[in-house]
């Protein structure tokens, strides 16, 4: 079946917001003062963003690709694998998924906003940042998360092994990024994606929080530039080696 593109955005759109609602709401329950899974561990945001790619992903992958990120979206484009055409609007619903979803977060977990006095700890449940304050780790951190992220993505969803069945390729996603988070998620978060960062530190230096703190802007082009690059040479390194 053939989707328009009105189809395709919406599900960007619906997707990214998911990924949001799912892996920062799952920050939030952890980070902010009074929640029920308060003080709980990091296995918890793993499976939040885990699963915050995998079902949009089985929902979306036939319809959209389930591109959900800015970054993998500019990558399939650089490498011929998606028209110029369609990057545009493609990220702008993914960057407007994003915002919306975090402003359901905020709403679900408003009372508990107004409790954490802990001004990282809320940033933390919007955006990304290297947890030393070193924009060259957070760099480093970000362009190989997304590397093995962009490679693992393209890996799956193109090889044999899986071409009669992508719906188990899109399944795997979620395991992909479940695993990243765990054993490279300390430093920065991470953000892994663009419209994942920026869309939600947009919302977060926009409401009036009470705990609210610095959105440090400063910081804000490494989770969007780090993942871009590292699509681009992780794409066409797979096309390079395994689809010439």
């Amino acid at each position: 079946m053939d989707f328009s593109l009105m189809q395709r955005l919406a599900a960007e759109f619906i997707g990214t917001a998911l990924l949001i609602m799912l892996g920062n709401g799952a920050v939030a329950n952890v980070d902010l003062k009074g929640t029920k899974g308060y003080g709980s561990d990091w296995m918890l945001i793993a499976v939040g963003y885990g699963c915050g790619v995998m079902i949009p992903a089985m929902m979306f992958g036939s319809i959209s690709g389930n591109q959900i990120n800015p970054a993998f979206t500019i990558g399939l484009a650089m490498n011929g694998m998606f028209p110029w055409a369609e990057v545009v609007p493609y990220i702008i619903a993914q960057l407007l998924g994003a915002m919306v979803g975090q402003l359901i977060v905020v709403a679900c977990y408003k009372p508990y906003y107004d409790q954490t006095e802990n001004t990282a700890h809320v940033l933390g449940t919007f955006s990304t940042i290297n947890s030393v304050g070193s924009k060259f780790n957070g760099f480093v951190n970000e362009f190989f998360g997304s590397f093995i992220l962009f490679l693992g993505a393209i890996g799956i969803t193109k090889a044999p092994f899986f071409q009669d069945n992508l719906g188990t390729a899109h399944f795997a996603l979620g395991f992909l990024v479940w695993t990243l988070v765990a054993s490279l998620g300390g430093p920065t978060g991470p953000g892994l994606n663009p419209a994942r960062d920026f869309g939600p530190r947009l919302v977060h230096a926009m409401l009036p929080l009470k705990y609210k703190g610095d959105s440090q802007w400063s910081y804000a082009w490494v989770p969007v530039l780090a993942p871009i690059t590292a699509s681009i040479v992780a794409i066409a390194l797979y096309k390079f080696l395994f689809m010439a």
